[in-house]
């Protein structure tokens, strides 16, 4: 289900029948190094992340990460963008990640925007934030370039790894 669309993308909602890119997504060098690795090696793994995650965060919360189509390759399914609302934060997250042939083109910043519109004027957020490494100097430009600024360290998960966060109000 297509939920926007941007000159270059089309934003849909994921389904199982994406496991295979998203399987893709989530072992791609970035994601790795600055995501991390979710341990999610065959298709039935990337079937239940789409179920667990995304799918249930359409449910509870309306939104949740999308899969960005290029036109341009007859509606490649080249990265993802979204919104989290993770238990260990106040507000909600927006994220992005492209696959590697993908990265730097201004793909993720064109996603972005549209999806913090929507964050606004359909899921009424009065708030997002984004948290990254200090070292992904591409999601710290690319935040920036979004409005987002600089709040704070967190250490939001069990891995205790340090983070940085930035927000932004809408």
């Amino acid at each position: 289900m297509i939920v926007a669309e941007t000159n270059r993308l089309l934003i849909s909602k994921f389904t199982l029948k994406d496991a295979p890119f998203f399987l893709e997504l989530v072992n791609s060098p970035n994601w790795i190094k600055y995501i991390g690795d979710r341990q999610t090696k065959t298709i039935k793994e990337a079937e239940e992340r789409i179920k667990t995650g995304h799918l249930r965060s359409y449910k509870t919360h309306g939104f949740g990460f999308y899969k960005l189509l290029l036109k341009a390759e007859n509606n490649k399914p080249i990265g993802t963008c979204g919104l989290i609302k993770r238990d260990t934060l106040e507000y909600v997250d927006v994220g992005f990640a492209m696959l590697p042939n993908y990265e730097s083109l201004g793909l993720a910043h064109e996603a972005s925007i549209k999806i913090i519109k929507l964050a606004k004027n359909v899921f009424k957020l009065d708030k997002i934030i984004a948290i990254t490494t200090s070292d992904n100097d591409s999601s710290i430009k690319l935040l920036k370039k979004l409005g987002l600024t600089y709040e704070k360290k967190v250490t939001p998960f069990e891995d205790e790894e340090d983070l940085i966060l930035f927000g932004k109000t809408l």
